[in-house]
């Protein structure tokens, strides 16, 4: 390590001793964020990888540059039989790791250690999973940083982990630059430090292109969060930012194997052109075929939207091959074990599903887990009584949900005749192959 990095290290510790992040209060129960509870369960990730259900227990994960816990706690809540273990170079987040980690009882479950990327290797424990979010851009060496988790990462592991973009976040590095030049970069940040640089905001015309992009009157109403805003934006030491190019040279160099991003469906190119089954021949010609790389640097290209880049990787060549749902044949389909994910398993659902039912309404699955990009996904309440009910008690074969749905649906609406398997096949594996792509339900092949 290089005098300036151990140097910048040094600085992000006493930043983050000052001000640590998360600033979520103790009693912010993490059942409350069902998304976030849905990206932190290993089951997501891995079966985007497999196609196969894994269960959390006996699985150990490791929270890198853990903060104040409020993400080791998310992926407790997650993954309730796995080990977590918690690493943050401030000991002052460690400590509010711990009080967090003990007001919900979950002492057990978590440990912390005031322990820096280096360290890792001194661990005892191989990881299923590591979760680095948040992290990697601040970090003197980023490259360095992924070849530590490859070391510790199980050959079947999976490594979650996130770059800040270059092309979403230009103004707010522009506006670091310029903070930079008034001598904020080179000292600890104190309070009185924040109230300056807040009147320097304050002094820009609204109409200053970096300071319309970047800032909101929000940000200063609760002192907490003005505090949390400026630490992590405008003076955040080591920020830097990458593109799709550049997040795929580190996985090359690193010799790992990208995955999928986090959040893949606010990733296609596609849904960006008015009709997507209808585009230019230039356009359906020669970008259809691209690789899954230059696909996501399309979309950054056209759509720079997304202030992370989110991503799962893992040791190359470990990920099972597999056959896509919508290339599935009958066989397939009548041999397969149906899952709901576990996140819809709440009593949330089974409330909302019974209202559904009593009137007669279609069942919104996303207002439950929003995870579909925030584009509402409903199931007709007939099909959600057939799916939803046996899903949640436990997996179940097509066959069985054929059987439920000829119950349901007796005669043909549109012919009047008994309902056949062939029909009650169609409605179901429709239904299925969407939610399935969305990640409400997951599909396993025998």
């Amino acid at each position: 390590m290089t005098e300036n990095d151990a140097k910048l290290l040094e600085q992000l510790r006493e930043q983050f001793d000052f001000g640590p992040y998360p600033k979520t209060p103790l009693d912010v129960d993490p059942k409350t964020f069902p998304s976030k509870l849905y990206i932190n369960n290993l089951i997501t990730a891995y079966y985007l990888r497999n196609q196969k259900v894994i269960h959390s227990q006996s699985r150990t994960i490791l929270d890198v540059g853990c903060g104040s816990g409020f993400t080791s706690l998310i992926l407790a809540e997650a993954n309730p039989e796995a080990k977590i273990i918690g690493i943050d170079i401030s000991e002052k987040s460690i400590e509010l790791a711990q009080k967090r980690a003990e007001y919900y009882n979950k002492q057990e479950q978590c440990e912390f250690f005031v322990l820096s990327v280096d360290d890792i290797p001194s661990l005892s424990w191989e990881f299923d999973y590591i979760n680095c979010d948040e992290v990697l851009y601040l970090l003197p060496d980023p490259l360095q940083a992924l070849q530590v988790f490859k070391q510790k990462l199980k050959p079947s592991g999976i490594i979650r982990a996130n770059l800040h973009s270059a092309a979403q976040r230009v103004d707010m590095f522009n506006l670091q630059k310029f903070f930079s030049m008034l001598g904020f970069m080179d000292k600890n940040i104190d309070d009185n430090d924040i109230d300056v640089a807040l009147q320097v905001i304050h002094s820009l015309q609204d109409n200053v292109p970096a300071k319309k992009t970047t800032w909101s009157p929000n940000y200063e109403k609760d002192p907490a969060v003005k505090k949390e805003f400026f630490l992590c934006n405008y003076l955040l030491k080591g920020d830097k930012g990458y593109n799709i190019n550049q997040m795929f040279d580190l996985l090359r160099q690193s010799d790992l194997e990208f995955i999928r991003m986090v959040d893949w469906r606010q990733w296609q190119w596609l849904n960006l052109f008015k009709e997507p089954d209808n585009l230019p021949v230039v356009l359906g010609v020669g970008l259809v075929e691209k690789s899954p790389e230059e696909q996501l640097r399309i979309f950054e290209l056209l759509s720079p939207i997304h202030r992370l880049l989110d991503f799962w990787c893992g040791h190359p060549g470990e990920g099972e091959g597999f056959v896509p749902v919508s290339q599935w044949s009958n066989q397939d389909w009548y041999s397969a074990i149906i899952h709901l994910h576990p996140q819809f398993n709440t009593e949330k659902v089974r409330t909302g599903l019974r209202n559904a039912c009593r009137t007669l309404q279609d069942f919104t699955i996303s207002d439950y887990v929003p995870i579909a990009g925030g584009v509402p996904t409903s199931i007709d309440v007939t099909i959600a009584a057939c799916l939803l009910p046996p899903l949640l008690e436990s997996p179940q074969s097509l066959g069985s949900l054929i059987e439920r749905w000829k119950t349901l649906r007796p005669i043909n609406l549109a012919t009047l005749e008994p309902t056949t398997d062939a029909e009650a096949f169609d409605v179901l594996k429709s239904t299925l192959t969407g939610l399935e792509a969305y990640g409400y339900v997951l599909l396993e092949r025998a």
